[in-house]
């Protein structure tokens, strides 16, 4: 029987590219998403991969919603934590509902969908987490104080967690993905974005697909003495 994977935030950008190469591989993959109805549908209908709405910053809401891929596909063997919002600003201008949102479903949404998970994988003897992180957690980005803090604390939180794993069989890294040619990047203003590229050695955004390679390698039988890592993909942008 097909391994399952659950990819929250698994409709669109990064998250859709994972979503595919996961099922490529052959595992039976659920996508988490969020709002984008429409969007998700067209993805589902695009690709057969059935797709779950629940807010994955509500504990009880990612309990409900992996049982019900449970009872869907059978027990949940890999989780990839892709979910995550932005609301930037400076400090001064921040207010705490800013804050608390991104910490609430970027860094909570980890926490909660490894609640709902990792206690199964850990008694089957078998499981894989990875965890999206980003180059502004482990840089720090100007105007990011929030995501910057809830993607540094995903890192921690999964060096932590690998400990957790370990002798379970059920391993727990992260990636942090550098500026990836996504819709959210693609808002950015081009003369900004111009500056931002410059600063890349490779001379380019990443692309989607290369951060899910990384993901699909460490859900793999062959990254079995992976743990606890980050695996930067970023063109050279910051080595660390």
């Amino acid at each position: 029987m097909a391994r399952v994977a659950i990819v929250t935030g698994g409709t669109r950008g990064i998250g859709e590219a994972i979503s595919l190469a996961l099922r490529d591989l052959g595992f039976t993959v659920a996508a988490n998403y969020a709002g984008n109805a429409e969007k998700a549908k067209a993805f589902t209908d695009a690709t057969g991969i059935k797709a779950y709405r629940w807010d994955v910053g509500d504990h009880q809401a990612c309990l409900d919603g992996c049982a019900q891929v449970a009872a869907d596909f059978g027990s949940v063997d890999v989780v990839v934590n892709n979910a995550g919002v932005t609301r930037d600003g400076v400090l001064h201008k921040m207010t705490f509902d800013d804050w608390n949102e991104v910490m609430r479903i970027n860094l909570g949404g980890c926490f909660n969908m490894a609640k709902a998970t990792f206690p199964g994988m850990r008694d089957r003897g078998w499981g894989r987490i990875v965890n999206i992180g980003s180059i502004n957690g482990q840089a720090g980005q100007y105007g990011q104080v929030n995501y910057a803090a809830a993607k540094s604390g995903i890192h921690g939180f999964t060096k932590a967690l690998a400990q957790e794993g370990a002798k379970y069989g059920v391993t727990v890294n992260a990636i942090a993905p550098g500026y990836i040619d996504t819709d959210m990047v693609a808002a950015v203003p081009p003369a900004v974005l111009e500056k931002i590229v410059a600063k890349i050695p490779v001379g380019r955004l990443g692309h989607a697909s290369e951060i899910a390679r990384g993901v699909a390698f460490l859900c793999s039988e062959e990254a079995g003495f992976v743990t606890g890592s980050t695996l930067s993909i970023n063109g050279g942008q910051h080595m660390y």
